[in-house]
């Protein structure tokens, strides 16, 4: 049976006969890698609208979408499941690969070029060239990729570098920083991308009603996320995710703190020789006035 408090209140929702908390922390937050894939496995329509809106697609275009590469949600994560990418076929057209990714590991633009290029080679012998299917790459990341040129949603094509003609549409990446929001255009907000944005980054229970409010697949999403966290398999699975966060983001800031004290001891090295070298100097111009003073004697 679910523990909480005496004070805790909860919403019910009547159609789907869930009843989620209406308030307090959330235990595992959205950008879990681990949270994000189950939901997206667990519930396909979240996963086709969620396609749907990041491709800038029409209304109910899309007519299905598949996992090409599900697992066993509550099974222990091994070294083939340890990269929680997904892929998934849109319909009989397109290849997507999808990821949630927390920690900036320094090698994004590389690590979303293999997904893709993986993606795209995917014709069997004997078939055409031109029947390669479209091929995107898309990366929610909390963080920022390029800092000199932040943007909330950003696509990538190949093209020429002096007329800016595309070569082909059937290589593309797609970014979304969800520590950008604020930068959102017109176009993100027709697409509902904000949304889904405010939906990953949510903290607590509030939040996700106050978006289930107002948009039915975020409710949908949120109703989906509140049953795969009271399995008990699947928020162990998650947990261990967390505790992996943690784990890196404990020895990148003792990495980072080491590297600062020896920039600080190379920093003072620095000094201390700019300050002999700058005695030597003085040392050297006072010897010379000497010599000039004896020889105008």
């Amino acid at each position: 049976m679910e523990k909480r408090n005496k004070t805790n209140q909860f919403t019910k929702n009547s159609e789907a006969g869930i009843t989620l908390p209406a308030s307090g922390t959330l235990e595992i937050p959205m950008t879990n890698d681990y949270l994000f894939r189950a939901l997206l496995q667990r519930n396909n329509h979240v996963l086709q609208v969620l396609i749907q809106d990041l491709l800038h697609l029409p209304s109910d275009s899309v007519v299905s979408v598949t996992i090409t590469n599900p697992i066993v949600l509550g099974e222990t994560i091994d070294a083939k499941t340890f990269i929680l990418d997904i892929n998934v076929l849109l319909g009989d057209n397109a290849n997507i690969n999808l990821e949630m990714q927390v920690i900036n590991e320094q090698n994004w633009p590389e690590r979303s070029l293999s997904y893709l290029c993986r993606n795209y080679d995917t014709l069997n012998h004997g078939e055409n060239y031109l029947d390669a299917k479209t091929a995107y790459q898309i990366g929610i990341l909390n963080f920022t990729l390029f800092e000199e040129y932040p943007e909330f949603y950003a696509s990538y094509k190949l093209i020429n570098e002096k007329t800016h003609h595309i070569y082909s549409d059937k290589l593309q990446l797609r970014v979304l920083d969800l520590t950008q929001i604020e930068l959102a255009t017109d176009e993100d907000k027709a697409h509902n991308i904000d949304y889904w944005a405010k939906l990953f980054n949510a903290k607590t229970w509030e939040e996700l009603n106050m978006l289930a409010s107002e948009k039915d697949i975020l409710k949908e999403a949120s109703e989906t996320v509140y049953t795969l966290t009271q399995e008990e398999k699947i928020r162990l699975q998650c947990q261990a995710r967390e505790d992996y966060y943690r784990t890196q983001n404990d020895v990148r800031i003792f990495y980072t703190r080491q590297l600062e004290e020896k920039d600080a001891e190379i920093e003072a090295l620095k000094q201390q020789k700019d300050a002999e070298i700058t005695q030597k100097d003085a040392e050297i111009e006072a010897l010379k006035k000497q010599i000039e003073d004896l020889k105008n004697k």
